[in-house]
């Protein structure tokens, strides 16, 4: 079927990576604790080895045994591109002390253009326990809490609550082949252990000495240890050669690399052979890191299945139906709602038929299907040229912000009354189009997309993001899926005779109403004028306000008649050509700036990844907005909850460096960023804590939900 969704898959585990983190698991695996615990994907069982029994100076080996159900998975020590490494909390009996876990060799499981590091089966995670002379024999009660992310399609983070009860004088070997086939699967050490590695152009130049001669000219599999460092899936996509006895590879650099380590452990693994064998090598990195960059995903050279058929149309199902409900809702949106009000204003007209109500509600949903598919199809092919753009990125063009408050300045004069088409206005193919429903209702289609799009990011963040990382005609139905949901309401209406029914009368009401919904128009021209200041300057913004002002005349002096209207209608003219005339220095500098605002917060800094990279290094907490002036939802979470006092106090209280990056004017590094947290608009919230996986947070925040992040 292709690639599956990996964003979908992607959000969904950072998303269980958080709850984890802090504890709150989407499952409890149990309410009462034993030494099993059995979800419908797996069964967990703690488990000890000893055969000489409990005793001091005897070993004893204890572990977490997880039988997964098939297609599902856990994740290594390194979980690759996504997902959580298993976590094991032990409270052992005084005299007792657990020493470092003993992982299996991972396997490479590829989820679309990403490569996890993770476990199928049944596996076994092991920790060596010392028992010391002070270990009083008897019943001894072990307890584990495990806390596991459980992955296939979706993602469910699991927790459990074990407890073992260990006889006093018993030996205890009925799992002795477990963990002797874990303990002889265990990496050996190479000779030298440490050894060097350095950093240029392409990645970490690797030149791995003191592999057995049995393996030269084997193909072996690479997982680093420290995660996010190394690109995943090095030896599956990204192969080494042999030259004279030492393995070598240019290993490319994570593309989420947000650290700078001196040196990693690195796992060597040939699974050519049976049972697979397995060496170990600690990695000093030596050069710059800034002469190495990030690399793009490993990319397969075909489309890896990593699931059958029907989950992966499942998927893919579940993607259309949360794009169907996400346009759907778009209709509720500020900027969306004053042109679905005026049509279905329109639709109350007496003299319109049944005929004719039902032909506005399909032409304005074609203009609204044509208009997303035209878009969807602009934007993947830019993407597959090169072009670093997201969703929402035509209001990051000055000039179409411009064009947007003029269109909408004039309808809502026209609603006014102040622009009437009579006259010589109705001569001309242009105006008689413009005249006709049909045409009407399908260029409102039209304008219902344009100004919706910038609207998607609380409820399209994830479906548009998995349309990009689909194949084309996946990612086209994704888009359709969200315009026939946008469409649907104002179609609904014409065609079911019991909506249209549930219509009011006509009556004078509709004039006010219609003078009434001039007024949203003005607002959303106040919204798209302060969005034009923030891309460009207020003496930009001044100028297209008077600009406005003069077109708004303009318009008032064509409905004159007589010789008086075409004398003022000419002194507008005048008027504004020469407005444009004397601020063509400020249009030149608003047409070549390419500076993003900064905030006016000064507890807000100007992001990069260089000033991101260095905080993680000295060990700070860093937290990411990134927002655009032309996005609702970004300005709604800095009014209750990013500026929220309760907030800025918890950032402080845990020295929290503050970043935005504003993506209101396009700027390639901050859409590349965006990219590799798989998402394709904005607003998106990344919480960096120190030695933890980045956090992306909800798109619609709130205090609470930060302030527990941070905690």
């Amino acid at each position: 079927m292709g690639r599956m969704p990996t964003l979908l898959i992607y959000l969904t585990r950072a998303l269980a990576a958080l709850l984890l983190v802090s504890g709150h698991g989407l499952v409890t695996a149990q309410t009462r604790t034993s030494a099993v615990v059995q979800t419908p994907q797996v069964r967990a069982e703690l488990v000890a080895h000893a055969p000489q029994g409990v005793q001091a100076g005897q070993p004893l080996w204890l572990g977490l045994q997880i039988q997964h159900q098939p297609g599902w998975h856990t994740y290594w020590l390194n979980p690759g591109d996504s997902g959580l490494a298993t976590q094991l909390n032990w409270q052992l009996p005084s005299g007792m002390q657990a020493g470092d876990t003993l992982w299996p060799q991972p396997r490479m499981i590829p989820v679309g253009d990403m490569v996890n590091h993770g476990f199928e089966d049944t596996v076994l995670l092991a920790v060596p326990v010392q028992i010391s002379k002070t270990f009083k024999p008897g019943n001894t009660e072990v307890r584990l809490q495990a806390d596991w992310l459980m992955c296939k399609q979706e993602c469910i983070p699991q927790t459990g609550q074990f407890l073992l009860t260990l006889p006093a004088a018993a030996s205890l070997g009925n799992h002795g082949a477990a963990f002797e086939e874990l303990l002889q699967a265990q990496p050996v050490a190479l000779s030298p252990a440490r050894q060097k590695a350095s950093l240029n152009t392409q990645g970490l130049a690797l030149q791995i000495q003191g592999l057995p001669p049995e393996v030269h000219g084997h193909a072996l599999k690479a997982f680093a240890e420290s995660p996010e460092v190394l690109a995943s899936g090095l030896g599956l996509y990204k192969v080494g050669v042999w030259n004279k006895g030492v393995w070598q590879m240019t290993a490319p650099l994570h593309r989420m690399r947000s650290t700078e380590p001196t040196s990693t452990g690195l796992v060597l693994v040939d699974d050519t052979v049976t049972p697979h064998q397995a060496w170990r090598v600690h990695i000093d990195i030596e050069g710059e890191w800034n002469l190495a960059t990030a690399s793009t995903p490993v990319v397969p050279s075909k489309p890896v299945a990593a699931s059958s058929p029907s989950t992966g149309l499942a998927a893919l199902a579940a993607a259309l139906l949360g794009a169907f409900i996400g346009g759907l809702l778009l209709n509720l949106m500020p900027c969306v709602l004053p042109v679905l009000a005026i049509k279905v204003l329109s639709l109350s007209k007496p003299s319109i038929s049944t005929a004719q109500r039902r032909g506005i509600g399909s032409a304005y949903a074609v203009g609204v299907l044509l208009s997303m598919l035209s878009l969807a199809l602009l934007i993947m092919g830019l993407r597959a040229a090169g072009s670093q753009l997201g969703w929402g990125f035509q209001l990051q063009s000055p000039w179409l912000v411009a064009a947007l408050s003029l269109l909408f300045t004039l309808i809502a004069l026209n609603l006014w009354g102040v622009i009437e088409l009579r006259g010589n206005w109705t001569s001309g193919l242009a105006v008689q189009i413009a005249r006709h429903p049909l045409a009407d209702a399908f260029l409102s289609g039209v304008l219902a997309v344009v100004v919706a799009a910038p609207c998607t990011a609380p409820f399209m963040g994830a479906s548009v993001g998995v349309a990009f990382t689909l194949p084309t005609w996946q990612g086209v139905l994704i888009f359709v899926a969200l315009g026939c949901g946008l469409a649907l309401p104002l179609t609904l209406s014409a065609w079911l005779p019991a909506t249209a029914r549930w219509l009011p009368r006509p009556g004078a009401w509709m004039q006010v109403l219609r003078q009434v919904l001039a007024f949203p128009m003005l607002l959303t021209v106040v919204w798209l004028l302060w969005v034009f200041a923030k891309q460009t300057s207020t003496d930009a913004a001044s100028v297209l306000l008077a600009a406005l002002a003069l077109v708004s005349g303009l318009a008032w002096s064509l409905g004159l008649a007589g010789r008086a209207g075409i004398l003022i209608s000419v002194v507008f003219t005048v008027c504004l050509a020469g407005l444009l005339w004397l601020s063509k220095p400020v249009l030149q500098n608003t047409a070549s700036a390419d500076n993003p605002p900064t905030a006016a917060d000064t507890r807000w800094h100007a992001w990069s990844p260089q000033r991101v990279n260095q905080a993680v290094q000295e060990g700070q907490a860093v937290f990411i907005d990134f927002t655009a002036a032309w996005c609702v939802t970004c300005q709604v979470n800095k009014q209750t909850t990013l500026r929220d006092e309760r907030v800025l106090q918890a950032f402080a209280d845990k020295n929290v460096l503050m970043l935005q990056a504003d993506w209101t004017r396009r700027d390639p590094a901050i859409s590349q960023a965006l990219t590799a947290l798989g998402r394709s608009g904005v607003p998106v919230y990344v919480l960096q804590l120190p030695g933890q996986p980045a956090q992306v947070l909800s798109e619609l925040l709130t205090p609470d939900m930060v302030v527990k992040a941070l905690q």
